[in-house]
């Protein structure tokens, strides 16, 4: 059996990766987010598309999409004319972190079956499911209570507590030991 021995050699190494696991919203969203915040620092102006584009380095057709999702999601609303363009529906302090996400990626939730309303394969038998369904809505009231005054703030970064932040290497699978 040299053949055999030959495929015994093989070796199997493990690369240890310093990431860390998190949720993470989309660069989009994100985007959206850095849009808004500029349109809540002169929250009674008008804005065009091309001054957000502008004052915030994003790509105008982007900044015209996340206007678009805004305006569906009664965020900001629109103005014709000559001198139209976009301003906040409401005070910065009234439009919610969850309301800026939802407008551009749809409800938050950790697992599709968190959204309530799926059904998959794996429900008869799944004992985790109300847990998700839980702990996205934990997610979304924490979400609610940020504001796009708190997001348009100047802040300094907080790192988050030491029991948050697990690098993958000390993250084991489940068929190890």
């Amino acid at each position: 059996m040299p053949f055999q021995a030959h495929l015994n050699r093989t070796k199997i190494v493990r690369i240890k990766v310093a990431i860390e696991i998190m949720l993470r919203i989309s660069k989009l969203t994100d985007y959206g987010t850095v849009v808004l915040a500029q349109m809540a620092w002169r929250p009674d102006s008008v804005h065009t598309a091309a001054e957000l584009a502008t004052a915030t380095r994003v790509a105008l057709p982007t900044v015209s999409k996340l206007l678009k999702f805004f305006s569906h999601a009664g965020l900001v609303t629109s103005q014709r004319g000559a001198r139209g363009g976009y301003r906040l529906a409401r005070a910065p302090e009234l439009i919610t972190a969850v309301q800026i996400i939802d407008a551009v990626e749809g409800p938050v939730a950790i697992t599709q079956c968190s959204l309530g309303h799926d059904v998959c394969g794996i429900q008869p038998v799944c004992g985790v499911g109300h847990n998700w369904q839980r702990i996205s809505l934990t997610i979304r009231e924490s979400l609610k209570t940020v504001t796009l005054a708190h997001l348009a703030r100047p802040a300094v970064a907080v790192a988050a507590p030491l029991e948050m932040r697990v690098p993958l290497t000390q993250l084991k699978h489940r068929d190890q030991k």
